[in-house]
């Protein structure tokens, strides 16, 4: 099981819009990462806009690479993309933060 950290910059003028979008995350969204591998993801997100993401999955390049071929990931990256500083897609500026301790 990987678990992976990232951390991407929500621009400052739209956190609060940001958190509210992710209160309900749509269903179809929600299922189809569950289906495609991804467990405990998790969201934190600063005031200053910083977010930091966690999930675990068995393979993460084949998680992206699953999500990438559902249509619903394709709709939620173009209404999401605005949101983020250095613009594109989120999924597409996602970089795994090395791991250097764990603790089970």
């Amino acid at each position: 099981m990987q678990r992976i950290c990232f951390h991407l910059r929500v621009r400052p003028d739209r956190v609060t819009e940001y958190k509210e979008r992710h209160r309900e995350v749509w269903p179809e969204m929600r299922r189809a990462l569950s289906e495609t591998g991804w467990r405990n993801y998790t969201l934190f997100l600063s005031e200053d806009g910083l977010l930091t993401g966690y999930l675990e999955c068995g393979d993460f390049d084949q998680a992206r690479a699953a999500m990438a071929e559902r249509d619903v990931n394709a709709r939620w990256q173009a209404e999401m993309s605005g949101f983020f500083e250095g613009g594109g897609p989120p999924d597409e500026q996602m970089r795994p933060i090395p791991e250097v301790f764990h603790l089970e």
